[in-house]
């Protein structure tokens, strides 16, 4: 049993894929395209932005958005602990310092009380990240934000189709992101991503820096008036192919959403007081919750991951250290036992099989090897 698989939607779409993607053919223009600024337009109604700007990646992303913003080099960003790499290199790609603090430990996202106690009088960004299946504490990091006169960005990456108060995850501050790689709630075939804010100018300045520091082409309501180069930029464009991909899947956004809140139901109903799993997240009662990830905090983690892949089922371990504690890191000079809430859960968390084509059979499955294990 795969981790992910998406062979049966693909199989359901390709007629629609397919029309897509001869579109791109026919047209010859196979990034920055028409099929591009589609997709950005229905992105836009679907998520409420008034600008979406799609790049190559989610990581891309985050780097022209922490750009965009005006970070500075020597500027501070706080980012949380645990999380994907993403988020801490991207600020160091674009200039900057990131200055890691601990997580709550009930939605995983970074904790407002650590990050007031993290901020210097260097920090000038906030960049939480949304993880799993529900948002950071945006109420409690905006008071921080505010307080410290921060600007707030969001690391919503796996966030779309978050959200609170009817607005969409990535449009709580300046800018957020979105991330189409392959296993996202929302993925293409290959990498690509994208800027979402209501900032015209943030937007317009992502995409000058998406094409070589060029304005070349209508974006939202606003068209640009040369391709002179205004700015040093990045080759960041979105490939076509990838947006017709997305394009088809998109009609289809909702519906896997509630076929993964289905699912995350029946985990929780069949690991309910099971011996060795020490938490499961809360399926309902939480305001935007979108499961793209099922995690579960596990006794004896690496024990059961390894009994499951002898079973043939295959795992994830969201994540295995804490960022801080990372090489690449090393001269920040943080040490076990600095972020305990990010240390526990990078030893305990493991993601189980959720995606739109996992059966009730196979979850079954899922459910008594864990059993069994623990037996």
């Amino acid at each position: 049993m795969p981790f992910f698989d998406q062979a049966r939607t693909f199989a359901e779409l390709w007629p629609l894929i397919e029309r897509h993607a001869r579109e791109v053919l026919d047209d010859g223009k196979f990034s920055h395209g028409r099929q591009v600024e589609r997709l950005e337009q229905e992105l836009a109604r679907y998520t409420g932005a008034r600008y979406v700007v799609g790049v190559n990646s989610g990581t891309d992303a985050l780097v022209l958005l922490l750009r965009a913003a005006g970070l500075r080099p020597g500027d501070e960003v706080v980012v949380p602990a645990f999380s994907f790499f993403a988020g801490a290199s991207s600020v160091v790609l674009a200039g900057g310092t990131p200055v890691f603090a601990d997580i709550e430990p009930v939605g995983y996202g970074l904790d407002p009380a650590a990050v007031a106690a993290a901020v210097t009088e260097r920090t000038r960004f906030l960049l939480p990240a949304h993880l799993f299946h529900r948002l950071a504490d945006l109420p409690g990091l905006a008071a921080v934000a505010q307080q410290h006169g921060l600007t707030l960005l969001e690391d919503s990456a796996e966030a779309i189709g978050m959200r609170r108060g009817g607005r969409h995850a990535g449009l709580f501050g300046a800018g957020g992101v979105l991330s189409f790689f392959p296993t996202k709630t929302l993925g293409a075939i290959g990498d690509a991503g994208a800027v979402l804010t209501d900032d015209e100018e943030l937007a317009r300045t992502v995409d000058a820096l998406r094409h070589h520091g060029r304005f070349g082409r209508t974006i939202g309501d606003f068209r640009a008036i040369n391709t002179a180069t205004s700015l040093p930029g990045f080759n960041s464009k979105m490939d076509d192919l990838q947006a017709a991909v997305l394009l088809a899947k998109l009609t289809r956004l909702d519906a896997d959403i509630a076929r993964r809140a289905e699912l995350a139901a029946a985990y929780e109903e069949r690991l309910a007081g099971q011996r060795g799993v020490l938490r499961r997240p809360a399926v309902g009662g939480v305001e935007g919750q979108v499961f793209y990830v099922y995690l579960i905090e596990a006794e004896r983690r690496d024990e059961l991951a390894a009994h499951l892949a002898r079973h043939g089922v295959e795992t994830e371990v969201y994540y295995p250290s804490p960022l801080p504690l990372q090489p690449c890191f090393t001269e920040l000079g943080h040490r076990p036992g600095d972020f305990p809430v990010a240390e526990a859960a990078c030893a305990h968390t493991l993601a189980l099989p959720l995606y739109p084509e996992l059966t009730l059979d196979q979850l079954d499955r899922v459910c008594e090897l864990i059993r069994s294990f623990y037996r």
